[in-house]
């Protein structure tokens, strides 16, 4: 624990100082002639956001100078906890879920483990077709070898606290019988040695109540999607190695792909109902990180490990599914603010709140500061606070560049390493790799402007009250036409275009910093549309490719052939779903 503290003081001493030394470089930018109350405004605002900056990029240096890991260990052999696998679902499509878990099946019958291992399928979906559908795919999934009795599925009629609350109602009935949970989410996929190996850490240390892993992105066919899935899988486990060091036994929680002890789950992580309506009352969206943080005080362990092959999950293919997510989680996170002073919560689970309300917070703070710098430029002749005029100034390309470095970096180091220790041979070499690493940077950065919209308006929402609910999630391609990016996005061209035509009418020489930004929000519509198309790309896609693709995971190439083989004879729907059907040696 003393190892981690010494990281976490490291790093937070080193952001501050970077932080300050940015702060007094943006004074003597600003500062000739003297500080105006704008001037003092926008350094206040260049100080907190690259603050939260610098600290994002902190990890990633930390995690390119750790020495990488490799698992190792007996697959074969069974852990001694029983435990269960729990797959919550919402509306989702039954084939590819359930394909899902007949590939994971199939993985741990292959290892001879299985019987350590049981499947329960939690259902929420609402939908009654959806519903009818799962039934009749249960049926199909219990034909798999060796499920009899070890795979069940339960549909709620009423689904009360959302996914926490389904989980929750899964362990007050049934978790007596079971040592341990891994909690997937319906896109989740593990190979059977990850999940064998997962038990086993916890049989080998009785203080651990929750592993994470780090899992990685697959089946991405857009351009938005395969420039995820290429981060997630190759800058990533960097950023979360660094993130490790720091975390120690008090690590995140993120919803999915961990497994939890039960006992330590049930004793510990009842979550409160907030008083009030939502977006701030009610029930908490962000529930992972306020479970970590109450296993954590009440003294279990919560590690991550980003060394732990095998985890997997899709990520949305557009940026309207994506940002439909990312609105759950704006307001789930600054639902936080009002358990900052729960009592008896550890130092760093309260900063974790922080960083997870000062990731959406940064971009109306970013959004802030161009307004504040328009302003400054549109009305210069202000009274000075503090007159002065300072000794020289400094080139505003100064603060571009470092802006740049802190954003770019570290990806270039992540690069740089895996050129000499051989990581970016399993992305196809440090050439594909570079490719891929620039692509990313330069989709990201006309992404951007976007999303930081996007985000502001999402806050703006939720100080508003107006709540976003738990909408239910569209997988797969989903292709934006241009008509629907425009009706989601229209609001941003406007803005965009109201602030370039401002700059050049009233403050022209500021239009050279303005455009870069507003430029892509003016061509949003098109950028969404574009980077949602699904791609046609060779065996070995030249862009973006991952070792997933170059050389897939046996439970990846299992799960295509089951939905393959499953795809030609779908079952017959019956009229009414399936009754829960729970472990046998287990009452309700």
């Amino acid at each position: 624990m003393r190892r981690s503290i010494l990281f976490r003081l490291t790093a937070l001493t080193s952001a501050a100082l970077l932080t300050l030394v940015g702060g007094y470089l943006f004074v003597r930018l600003t500062g000739v002639g003297g500080l105006t109350a704008l001037d003092l405004a926008r350094t206040v605002l260049v100080v907190i956001s690259g603050f939260w900056l610098i600290w994002g990029s902190a990890a990633a240096v930390l995690g390119v100078i750790a020495p990488r890991r490799i698992v190792t260990g007996d697959p074969t052999e069974p852990p001694r906890g029983m435990t269960a696998i729990l797959v919550p679902i919402y509306n989702e499509d039954p084939l590819a879920t359930f394909a899902r878990i007949a590939a994971m099946n199939r993985s741990l019958v292959a290892l001879g483990i299985a019987q350590r291992f049981h499947f329960a399928i939690l259902s929420d979906t609402q939908d009654m077709h959806n519903a009818a559908q799962e039934a009749a795919w249960f049926k199909r999934l219990v034909d798999e070898p060796m499920s009899d009795g070890r795979i069940f599925y339960r549909r709620r009629e009423r689904n009360i606290g959302r996914k926490a609350g389904n989980i929750e109602d899964f362990i007050s009935h049934s978790g007596a019988a079971y040592d341990y949970a891994l909690i997937l989410d319906a896109d989740s996929l593990m190979e059977g040695a990850t999940i064998g190996e997962m038990a086993r850490r916890m049989d080998a240390d009785p203080k651990l109540g929750l592993f994470q892993t780090v899992p990685h992105i697959i089946h991405a066919r857009t351009p938005f999607g395969r420039s995820l899935q290429f981060s997630a899988a190759y800058l990533s486990p960097t950023f979360a190695r660094g993130a490790a060091l720091m975390q120690g036994n008090e690590g995140p929680y993120w919803g999915h792909n961990a497994i939890v002890r039960v006992r330590a789950f049930a004793a510990s992580c009842g979550l409160p109902e907030l008083s009030g309506k939502p977006p701030f009352g009610g029930h908490i969206l962000s529930h992972d990180y306020v479970e970590a943080a109450l296993l954590s005080r009440a003294g279990w362990k919560v590690k991550m490990d980003p060394a732990l092959p095998g985890s997997f999950e899709e990520g949305p293919e557009n940026l309207i599914e994506y940002a439909k997510r990312d609105r759950r989680w704006c307001q789930g996170n600054l639902q936080h603010i009002r358990l900052l002073g729960a009592p008896g919560l550890k130092p760093w689970s309260r900063f974790t709140f922080v960083q997870g309300v000062m990731a959406y917070l940064a971009s109306p703070l970013w959004l802030a500061l161009l307004a504040a710098s328009l302003a400054a430029a549109m009305f210069p002749d202000q009274p000075a606070v503090f007159a002065g005029e300072a000794e020289t100034s400094i080139s505003s390309w100064t603060l571009v560049v470092a802006v740049g470095a802190v954003l770019i970096l570290p990806k270039l180091l992540i690069l740089l390493r895996g050129a000499f220790d051989g990581h970016n041979r399993r992305f196809g070499g440090t050439s594909r790799a570079l490719a891929s690493v620039l692509g990313e940077i330069v989709l990201s950065t006309l992404l951007a402007p976007t999303l930081l919209l996007l985000q502001s308006r999402a806050v703006a929402q939720v100080l508003l009250g107006i709540d976003g609910g738990w909408p239910a999630t569209r997988r797969g391609q989903n292709w934006v036409g241009i008509a629907d990016a425009l009706r989601s996005s229209w609001w941003i061209v406007a803005v965009a275009a109201l602030t370039l035509g401002g700059t050049l009418a009233y403050a022209p020489a500021n239009a050279v910093w303005v455009a870069p930004a507003m430029l892509p929000a003016i061509f949003a519509p098109l950028l969404i549309s574009v980077t949602s198309r699904p791609s046609q790309w060779q065996r070995e896609p030249l862009l973006f490719a991952t070792e997933c693709e170059l050389t897939p995971s046996s439970v990846i190439v299992e799960q295509r052939a089951i939905m393959a083989a499953w795809s030609i004879h779908e079952p017959t729907l019956e009229t009414s779903p399936v009754p829960m059907r729970a472990p046998r040696h287990v009452t309700a």
